[in-house]
């Protein structure tokens, strides 16, 4: 059986805003049960949602058991106010506010903290972020406080300095990684701290002339490269597509995040993601 630890039921893969529009006022249960019976024939059993604050992937938790699929959500991901996450997040002005909203997610039920600590990749210019991450004294504090509620964390971040402070910080996973450095690789192999690199994300932009294709193909390539030192090193990786991103659509994304680890890694990739995906069911 396959996982997806990282997808967006709440997206569709091709229009943000419209698939957000679309379950606005509730979630589409019908379309929502579409995707999980399409996840489950494509052999999938484990899916890990990134979260939104219309409920969608809560309806998607509550319906997963109808096809064999254990379900993971942390409700909402969690943004700092004024960075990147609002579109999708519940946003917090400073450490008090994001205790709230941790506080919150305990409440109402959620299975993990997910964090927004970090900008997105600028898939026109390779190594450039759209934003660079939040201080690594706050980023320490928000582990710690999720971690005192009982929650694993996972949190979207980019750039080495933001995902070695979430290392060093015992964040649970990562998500995306982009431009990692040594030093960040191995206070993530140390800590424990496994990776989804999303991969599809990046790697099925290319050929679709969004965006420059030199770039993208530049940045695929050092995802891949820091995916084999990282496991070199001993570090976990785990498949996590992204789906719902701009073209990682549904079940397809998920299947093509197997193909792009499976290129990178080689022989080597069902182990590595076999360990990766254990780890992760036991700590969300």
């Amino acid at each position: 059986m396959k996982a997806d630890c990282h997808i967006h039921m709440l997206l569709d893969g091709a229009d943000w805003r419209s698939a957000i529009a679309r379950h606005r006022d509730q979630p589409e249960r019908d379309l929502i049960r579409r995707r999980l019976q399409a996840y489950a024939a494509a052999g999938f059993d484990y899916l890990r949602d990134g979260g939104d604050r219309w409920g969608v992937g809560a309806a998607a938790r509550e319906l997963a058991g109808e096809f064999g699929i254990t379900y993971r959500t942390p409700l909402s991901p969690l943004c700092r106010a004024g960075h990147y996450g609002a579109f999708i997040g519940k946003k917090f002005e400073n450490l008090k506010g994001y205790g709230r909203l941790v506080a919150e997610t305990r409440q109402n039920g959620g299975d993990f903290i997910k964090i927004m600590v970090s900008g997105l990749m600028d898939f026109d210019h390779c190594g450039v972020l759209t934003e660079e991450g939040l201080p690594a004294d706050m980023i320490t504090q928000m582990v710690h406080i999720a971690h005192e509620e009982g929650f694993a964390v996972m949190a979207h971040a980019n750039g080495a300095r933001t995902v070695e402070a979430l290392a060093l910080a015992g964040a649970e996973s990562v998500e995306h990684g982009a431009y990692l450095d040594e030093e960040a690789m191995q206070a993530m192999v140390q800590s424990g701290t496994v990776w989804c690199p999303t991969l599809s994300a990046i790697g099925n932009l290319l050929g679709k002339g969004r965006f420059d294709e030199m770039q993208v193909a530049a940045i695929y390539e050092s995802a891949q490269k820091n995916i084999r030192s990282f496991v070199r090193m001993g570090g976990l990786v785990a498949p996590g597509s992204d789906a719902g991103a701009w073209a990682v659509p549904h079940v397809q994304g998920s299947l093509d995040e197997y193909e792009h680890l499976e290129r990178t890694l080689g022989t080597d990739s069902q182990e590595v993601i076999f360990r990766g995906v254990r780890m992760i069911r036991s700590k969300f």
